[in-house]
């Protein structure tokens, strides 16, 4: 499990307070897959960029 999702939220505001991880687009409660997910969306977005700079 990545520490990269702990967030301090009292009031779970932007964290699901059943899992603790930030609340997210996709509904991911699981902080492997959400971790996963990003991580291919970030390579797509840069292949992106690499392709087509601004």
């Amino acid at each position: 499990m990545s520490d990269s999702y702990k967030y301090i939220d009292f009031d779970y505001t932007y964290i699901d307070p059943k899992t603790g991880i930030l609340k997210n687009l996709q509904g991911i409660t699981d902080s492997d897959v959400l971790l996963f997910v990003e991580s291919g969306a970030i390579t797509k977005r840069l292949q992106e960029l690499y392709n087509n700079p601004m």
